[in-house]
């Protein structure tokens, strides 16, 4: 049974180096579920004879049908460390006792939105690495997500009964294999972190700290060095010595825990441990001692030996229930595994250990999370995580409730207490401090404890903890800011690792439906970090995701869930970007309907990787004006005096256009620049040739003559010149349209690796590296394949491996597709065609003329 009540949760929510919030990431099917079973078994939530099998993180029927995690979900666990444990905290702490909140989440490239909205409120993640596959694709994205939010990771390594007992690997191979993965992870936290000089001090994984557990999560077992460091510890002891304190205690056992990885040796003749082993007589310590034991015990009950199966069991001191006893084979592996080296103990000490409290965290992530002044009085109160100062917190996700159409916000709070019925300012994303749009007052009608499927009331929650609120749902959309004080600026939204650049169109059977089928994608953009609902001019319901598994569950919840009415879906569409692929030809000028006013500009397209720059953040709108001048002469040699006078970023305010001011002298320039820059947005949302949005074109003012008078040259005279003169800027570059490309990494045996090329070539990808899993007969294959080509690509995959090929693709970049939109023939021109008449715009790219003015 439950081993804990919500009171004694409350009662440790107040001790806050006590609190560890964590997520568990991982690729697809590396085990992340199956290993959250033995943590909440072993906090008492389900039985552990069925953990491994009951997924209880999965909580909907579709995560059990199709054995994939799609939504992340939240459980608070209460775990107490033994004093001698307790010795091996380097933070503060208070007391045994401790708050577990831990996050499963979906491995899916398509639902890496979960992903980040639960290391948003996480200060600590668990990356679990398949030690068959090592590390994939979806590893190093989760990883990279997580290192820069500042998350510090440690790592397990799952799977080690599939190496043992379908590989077969021989001890010192087991070894080395690991060895690998552990090399890649490092080179993966070196690369996107700052190491040892970085606010979070060395973050790399090694196991002689205690940072690597090995095991398997479906039979139930797992282990770090230090579990048999303290059995080695104790044996290796000299007599007689009085009783030694933890402290003492600790001490031995991390220097012996330094000894059992790496290039040391054990001598088992004279019980010594050697720097190295010049007649290769030795075996490696960690062989010796860690493997060599798990080797015997697998050897004897997989052989059936039963009287050496009985001593091991004896020795190892197993105590083994009377139904336990009968078993043999594979049956009695899992029991005599799980009770010798139990999976929750070991991962709860590890993350206990090591990951950081609320208290520890917040202070070097307070920067990366608020986007007000690093002094004022809530950045204070987040950074010493301190629940006097006054309340804020992050909305992370919605969570849809068993009452329809309802949900609970989801997040984490970093200063202040939020209780039931406090009366607090809802600031939505684009909530701008001083002013009142996104902005509600409103009391919270309650505040609950996620619990996986449950949901448990709680009366108030202090910082550093996890927490539903109901009633906030009406105010937000998908996340948001909650607090307290009036001069808050708002907390930082989160940086997708994909797009969503798949779509389908929507529309109800029955047309007297058409207000279910809004309310519905009403709801469904709030259940959904990542999806978007957009309603075309043509009256068009498009929804937006980010792959096809991605589409394929938000239109069922969209049916089911939250519109419960039959749809029609039409097949999926690839969203495009325009572009330019020269300087324009000449300079553009257009006229203002009253003839008084002229815009004379030229637009050419970004430099190679500048793009890529703002859509990372690199290059922003908010930068200071020095530094991103600085940045864009040094890297892309820009005249620093134009780059100094970047007008806009756009569409949005943040896109991949610029419009840059390179005027000399003009009278009254300042007074349209408003005008100017709406006009800019108004025209890189929707380009000229199909009204999708424009990528990597930098628009150049050259000259402006105005009218003397100021009421000849209002934003109705400007704001259409300025989007005509741009299109008219366009359409002379040479424009061409770009199509996004997914990197797709394939593994599958050397036999069926000829097969892939087959499909990929019919579907214009192209392959550019492939590499063999060492100690496995695996080959990964990685290759670019344009989004449009993508769809049935997986089906179509296996149909030609014979179903041993398992693709995983992740939305990569934007690449221009070939030939020019104006040529009949050419593929541009036919998508050009399509999306215009999809979107019900007149046939054909609007002519020249009709944008651009004679002197």
């Amino acid at each position: 049974m439950v081993n804990f009540t919500i009171d004694q949760i409350r009662a440790i929510m107040d001790k806050k180096a006590n609190i560890r919030n964590m997520s568990v990431i991982a690729h697809v099917d590396h085990g992340k579920s199956t290993l959250t079973d033995s943590l909440v078994s072993k906090a008492g939530i389900i039985a552990s004879s069925r953990a491994g099998e009951t997924r209880f993180t999965d909580t909907r029927k579709d995560e059990q049908e199709r054995c994939i995690t799609i939504k992340s979900t939240a459980i608070s666990m209460y775990y107490e460390l033994s004093e001698d444990d307790l010795a091996f905290i380097k933070q503060t702490k208070d007391g045994s006792g401790f708050l577990i909140n831990l996050i499963d989440s979906p491995g899916h490239v398509d639902f890496s939105s979960e992903v980040t909205a639960a290391l948003r409120v996480t200060d600590g993640a668990l990356v679990v690495v398949d030690c068959v596959s090592g590390v994939c694709v979806q590893t190093e994205t989760v990883l990279r997500q997580a290192i820069v939010e500042r998350i510090k990771p440690v790592l397990m390594m799952n799977k080690m009964d599939r190496a043992l007992l379908e590989l077969q690997l021989k001890a010192e191979d087991l070894y080395q294999t690991f060895q690998r993965i552990i090399e890649n992870v490092n080179v993966i936290i070196a690369t996107y972190g700052q190491l040892k000089e970085g606010p979070m001090g060395d973050i790399e994984i090694d196991p002689m700290k205690g940072t690597v557990g090995f095991g398997s999560g479906l039979h139930g077992w797992a282990f770090t060095l230090k579990q048999f460091a303290e059995m080695y510890a104790n044996k290796f002891e000299k007599k007689g010595e009085g009783q030694p304190t933890a402290e003492e205690k600790a001490k031995k056992v991390e220097d012996m825990m330094k000894k059992m990885w790496g290039s040391r040796f054990y001598d088992n003749k004279n019980k010594k441990f050697l720097k190295n082993n010049p007649d290769g007589t030795h075996m490696r310590t960690f062989v010796a001692l860690v493997l060599d034991p798990i080797y015997k015990v697998f050897d004897a009950i997989q052989n059936f030996k039963k009287e050496e199966t009985a001593k091991l069991i004896e020795k190892l001191g197993i105590k083994l229930d009377t139904e336990d006893k009968e078993k043999e084979g594979k049956p009695l592996l899992k029991a005599v595994m799980r009770r010798w080296l139990p999976a929750g103990e070991a991962l709860l000490q590890m993350i206990t250990i090591h990951l950081p409290s609320p208290v520890t965290a917040q202070k070097y992530r307070c920067e990366l999370l608020y986007e007000g002044p690093i002094d004022d009085e809530v950045a204070m109160g987040i950074k010493n995580c301190d629940p006097k100062a006054p309340l804020m917190m992050y909305i992370s996700k919605m969570v849809p409730t068993s009452d329809k159409g309802r949900f609970f916000a989801f997040g984490r709070v970093f200063s202040g207490i939020v209780s039931t019925g406090q009366k607090v300012r809802i600031m939505g994303p684009n909530y701008i401090p001083g002013k009142k749009e996104d902005l509600y007052l409103k009391p919270i009608q309650r505040t609950i404890l996620m619990m996986g499927r449950y949901t448990e009331p709680i009366e108030e929650v202090p910082c550093g903890n996890i927490v539903g609120l109901v009633g906030v749902d009406q105010f937000l959309v998908k996340t948001g800011t909650i607090t307290t004080f009036e001069h808050a600026h708002n907390l930082k939204v989160m940086k997708f690792s994909v797009s969503p650049v798949v779509r389908v169109a929507v529309e109800a059977k029955n047309p007297a439906d058409l207000p279910k089928l809004v309310e519905g994608l009403k709801r469904l953009s709030k259940s959904d970090p990542m999806v978007q609902c957009i309603i075309e001019e043509s009256g068009e319901h498009i929804v937006a995701g980010a792959g096809e598994l991605h589409l394929e569950i938000c239109l069922k919840d969209l049916e089911e869930d939250h519109a419960c009415i039959p749809l029609k879906k039409s097949d999926p569409v690839v969203s495009y970007r325009e572009t330019v692929s020269e300087e324009s030809s000449q300079t553009c000028l257009s006229k203002s309907p009253n003839k008084h006013n002229r815009l004379f500009l030229k637009a050419r397209p970004f430099e190679d990787g500048l793009a890529d720059d703002i859509d990372r953040g690199e290059v922003t709108a908010r930068q200071e004006l020095k530094a991103r001048a600085r940045y864009l002469a040094e890297k892309y040699n820009w005249d620093v005096g134009e780059a100094r006078k970047i007008w806009c970023f756009g569409p949005d305010g943040t896109g991949p256009n610029m419009l840059v001011d390179v005027t000399k002298g003009v009278q009254y320039l300042n007074e349209i620049k408003d005008s100017v820059v709406a006009g800019f947005q108004w025209a890189t949302k929707e380009g000229v040739l199909c009204e999708e949005n424009m990528r990597g074109v930098r628009f150049e003012v050259h000259d402006v003559t105005l009218h003397t008078d100021a009421i000849h040259r209002g934003g109705g005279q400007i704001i259409p010149t300025t989007r005509r003169v741009l299109y008219a800027c366009q359409l002379t570059a040479e424009p061409r349209l770009m199509e996004p490309v997914y990197l797709v990494e394939i593994s599958c045996p050397e036999c069926a690796e000829g097969g892939i090329y087959g499909v990929l070539t019919r579907r214009r990808g192209h392959v550019f590296e492939t590499s063999s899993v060492a100690g496995t007969p695996m080959r990964v294959v990685k290759a670019y394949l344009p989004v449009n080509e993508s769809f049935g690509f997986t089906a179509d995959l296996r149909s030609n491996t014979g179903g041993q090929a398992f693709p995983q693709c992740v939305f990569d970049h934007w690449q221009i597709l070939p030939g020019s939109p104006f040529e009949a023939t050419s593929k541009p021109a036919g998508v050009v065609s399509d999306t215009r008449k999809r979107k019900g715009l007149k046939e054909g790219i609007p002519a020249l003329d009709n944008y651009l003015d004679k002197l």
